[in-house]
């Protein structure tokens, strides 16, 4: 079990290192897509069978959330993070030597980069901050921490990019194994449980009078049986959907219209920058609005851009108009979501729950990442992908809607 703290300081240290180690295993993991042609190349194996085992990360990343958002919730998250850190290394270092076949990409990129990045993601990092912050700066603390996320694409992007150029993609996946590990002091700054069980008691009786922490178990049998909950599994799935599709075909996509490769990296470089502030002012939304109302705008707008992208001429400049629009709302959907689940529910399990919806969210990155590559495969196009995800974003807009949810001034007040 991780030693507690010896004493409680500023929270900044902690929130920084969280957002630093989103800045690697988010930047390393969202890059991948840059690595699907030049694998194609040298392997033989097709798009469709590179595209499965990109799906297959998808899935597993969003498996790990609850997972390992459930050992951080008992025993902290320090070891949670250090061991997710050396895996996601191992699987990069690994993947040069595997990727003849199907089978050793799926167990390099699908299992072990896919796991190991997703030990020291959202539901971990988010979780343990929420523990030790008040309801009133755990908005702000979730958007930081987001938006190391999107930073880290914005520096990856462009960096595998140009390592891929110059040292061939196997030289940029050593590198990749390098820069995971030098992450790993990190984890140190993190270390401790959340919360003694009494403390954590106490603050969820402050959140939710009336509510006793009966154990995880009834956490999520309580979970479960919630509609709101499950609503917002809904929409998550389609943000899950989005985001894989495009980090993993977005580079084919700007190959089909015979623009050159840096557009791709320069592209979600911009998503990544863009999200920065996308994920800044959904922290500062959140601690003034209902989340179910920013995730509804976010989601819509989605669908707008989609379309505007469709009906636009495909120019370097339109692409990187695009990326910028949707960068604004990319993984900006993680702060309003995890604030929702901590008010429906406490933080006490925060990293369980809301590694759940995270779990959800991989399900439809997996179809997208999966079905991206069987419409290349057989249409040779993505039209029917950009439909399919017009029509997505407006359902998990609507599904945010009725989802019961406390005003942020009402429930700061309960706790």
């Amino acid at each position: 079990m991780d030693r507690a703290p010896a004493r409680p300081t500023s929270h900044w240290p902690l929130i920084l290192a969280a957002a630093a180690m989103m800045v690697v295993t988010m930047g390393g993991r969202q890059s991948l897509g840059l690595f699907v042609s030049p694998l194609n190349t040298s392997s033989g194996l097709g798009i469709t069978t590179i595209s499965f085992a990109m799906a297959v990360a998808q899935f597993v990343w969003g498996a790990a959330q609850p997972i390992a958002g459930a050992i951080a919730d008992r025993y902290g998250p320090g070891r949670v993070l250090a061991a997710g850190t050396v895996v996601m290394a191992a699987g990069a270092a690994l993947t040069p030597l595997l990727f003849t076949t199907g089978t050793g990409l799926v167990f390099s990129i699908g299992l072990l980069i896919a796991a190991g990045s997703g030990a020291g993601s959202f539901s971990v990092l988010i979780g343990a901050a929420a523990q030790r912050l008040p309801a009133s700066r755990r908005g702000i603390a979730a958007g930081i921490i987001n938006a190391g996320g999107s930073f880290g694409q914005f520096v990856f992007a462009p960096l595998l990019q140009k390592l891929i150029a110059v040292f061939g993609w196997v030289g940029a996946m050593y590198s990749l194994a390098l820069i995971t590990l030098a992450a790993l002091p990190l984890s140190g700054i993190l270390r401790g449980r959340p919360e003694h069980a009494e403390q954590a008691a106490a603050h969820a009786r402050a959140e939710h009078p009336g509510r006793e922490d009966r154990g995880m178990r009834h956490a999520l049998r309580e979970a479960a049986g919630d509609r709101s909950y499950l609503l917002l599994h809904a929409g998550f799935f389609t943000c899950g959907f989005h985001i894989a599709f495009l980090v993993t075909h977005l580079p084919g996509e700007v190959a089909l219209c015979g623009l050159p490769a840096e557009v791709a990296s320069w592209s979600l470089a911009i998503i990544g920058l863009a999200n920065i502030a996308g994920s800044l002012a959904a922290g500062w939304a959140v601690q003034r609005y209902r989340g179910k109302y920013v995730l509804f705008w976010m989601y819509a707008s989605r669908a707008v851009l989609v379309a505007a992208y469709l009906m636009a001429p495909r120019t370097a400049s339109n692409f990187y108009l695009f990326a910028a629009g949707l960068g604004f709302t990319w993984l900006a959907t993680v702060p309003p979501t995890a604030g929702v689940v901590g008010k429906l529910f406490g933080t006490r399990y925060l990293a369980t729950l809301f590694g759940l919806t995270l779990l959800t969210h991989q399900v439809g990155g997996f179809l997208g990442a999966w079905l991206g590559g069987l419409a290349i495969s057989s249409s040779g196009d993505y039209l029917w992908m950009w439909y399919a995800d017009m029509a997505l974003a407006s359902a998990a807009a609507m599904c945010n809607l009725p989802i019961r949810e406390p005003h942020p001034a009402v429930a700061g007040a309960a706790a």
